[in-house]
């Protein structure tokens, strides 16, 4: 399993263009994906499930991957949070 954690730099947080691109990019991945905000989570897979995190500008969430190609999911996704969130 991997653990990765993010503060969301988007002013906006987390809205529906970047979190239908997240789910996506999270969908390519055959491993369980979650995100995790305080005390709810998310399969990052579904879009309303991630947009319900309610995650905004300055908050942190937690990715956590496991399974098959956890290894490329964590790359891929860490660099599309960079660049998107």
């Amino acid at each position: 399993m991997i653990e990765m954690k993010h503060i969301i730099n988007d002013p906006e947080g987390v809205h529906a263009r970047p979190a239908g691109l997240f789910t996506q990019e999270a969908s390519a991945f055959p491993c369980k994906i979650t995100v995790t905000k305080g005390d709810k989570e998310a399969d990052a897979k579904h879009i309303f499930a991630v947009m319900g995190l309610g995650a905004k500008y300055g908050e942190e969430i937690i990715i956590r991957i496991e399974g098959e190609r956890e290894e490329q999911a964590a790359k891929a996704l860490c660099k599309f949070l960079e660049t998107n969130l």
